[in-house]
């Protein structure tokens, strides 16, 4: 794992073919690497050094120990370059009495339930990062989240959590770009992968997602909120044994849009749902009332897609009464239903084209989309009504 801190301005570090690397071995900070000794302070000075330094510096956690450490927040701005290679293990405290006073949400970990899971690794505000080679078990919620973050890439990382866990996505972004995620295997109780408003860029190759929720667009525009999410490639993979493929989903009276997205090359092995867009999407306990705003969705791809429906229903393209989905694309889809029987769409307010094969059938509509929208006169107030076509 690469964690890039941004420098103070204070010092500069040119990067040339004579620049050296101060490497840290955390043993020579006193750490006993056991399981059983408390290893907090021995991080905390190994990060101070590290980040003092003047030369790029490798923080080295051994292979084969266990590092007992307490919630520790290792913060910068750094003078340099600060590498974290993870090799062995580190490990959190299993009493829950050890966070009496410090807050639940940094370096959590129970085998027992709480009130308030926290995300097992956060990635926030971070520019030109590299994340790779890291496993992550049984987070309590999310596993990893990159917040408000630029230039992004992850690779070769592992999340696993029990299929009947909620809530324990494997990656979300939220208000994020320029990120680049490849080689990833995930295996949780929900979204494996969960892309949020504010992001764009977003590039997604080669994951295996499976038993959980699958790879979703969403949620976007709860609590009537304005939602943005484009520019967004999933491209090869496979699904397996997933509640759901992949989904876009909005809530009724938001805003904004999700737009340029692509799901392409990707095969699913009994796979509820694979293909959804769900503009009525409600995980309340009540049911959600009708209302009329809502997220628009335009130019979203499904290309190449094949496998097996654990449902009757394989393709879902529920769409918003006062704003359809336009520009909706189905390219050489191929999904049976695991049971034998004749797989089927559904499509509401979907307009958009098909090419290719597409079974089961398209049910996309190919007409024109109109739309009512109100024109205010300056003296007289609301006069008429008027109609978008596209």
């Amino acid at each position: 794992m690469e964690l890039p801190v941004p420098t103070n301005g204070l010092y500069s570090n040119t990067s040339t073919r004579w620049s050296r690397t101060v490497v840290l071995n955390i043993d020579d900070f006193g750490a006993k690497g056991d399981g059983f000794s408390d290893d907090t302070k021995s991080f905390q000075d190994v990060w101070k050094v590290a980040c003092s330094s003047p030369s790029r510096a490798k923080i080295v956690i051994p292979v084969d120990k266990f590092y007992l450490v307490r919630p520790t927040d290792f913060t910068g701005p750094c003078r340099s370059k600060v590498t974290l290679r993870v090799s062995g293990f580190i490990v959190a405290p299993r009493d829950p009495e050890a966070w009496d006073g410090l807050d639940i949400h940094k370096w959590l970990y129970f085998h027992q339930p709480c009130t308030q899971a926290p995300t097992a690794v956060t990635f926030h505000r971070c520019k030109n990062l590299k994340v790779r080679n890291i496993t992550l078990f049984n987070g309590q919620q999310l596993h990893m989240a990159f917040t408000h973050c630029t230039h992004v890439a992850a690779s070769h990382v592992t999340f696993v959590a029990p299929f009947d866990s909620p809530n324990t996505d494997g990656i979300h972004i939220s208000a994020s770009t320029r990120v680049e995620l490849k080689d990833i295997i995930i295996t949780t109780g929900d979204d494996c992968i969960s892309i949020v408003s504010n992001s764009s860029r977003i590039r997604v190759k080669n994951v295996v997602c499976g038993p959980g929720n699958g790879i979703s667009i969403g949620s976007l525009g709860k609590y009537n909120s304005s939602a943005s999410v484009q520019d967004v490639t999933v491209s090869g993979g496979a699904l397996f044994d997933s509640k759901n493929g992949v989904r876009i989903k909005t809530w009724q009276g938001g805003s904004g849009f999700a737009r340029n997205i692509t799901f392409e090359n990707i095969w699913m092995k009994n796979v509820s749902n694979p293909i959804v867009i769900d503009q009525y999407y409600c995980d309340s306990p009540e049911t959600c009332g009708n209302q009329t705003s809502a997220v628009s969705i335009d130019s979203i791809y499904f290309r190449n897609i094949k496998g097996t429906s654990a449902t009757e229903e394989a393709i879902r393209l529920a769409c918003s009464d006062s704003y359809p989905c336009k520009r909706l694309y189905l390219e050489n889809i191929q999904l049976t239903a695991s049971s034998g029987i004749a797989a089927k769409s559904f499509c509401w307010k979907a307009y958009g084209t098909s090419t290719g094969p597409v079974y089961p059938p398209s049910c996309i509509s190919s007409g024109e989309i109109i739309i009512r929208y109100r024109v205010k006169s300056n003296s007289t107030g609301w006069r008429r009504d008027d109609y978008a076509v596209f």
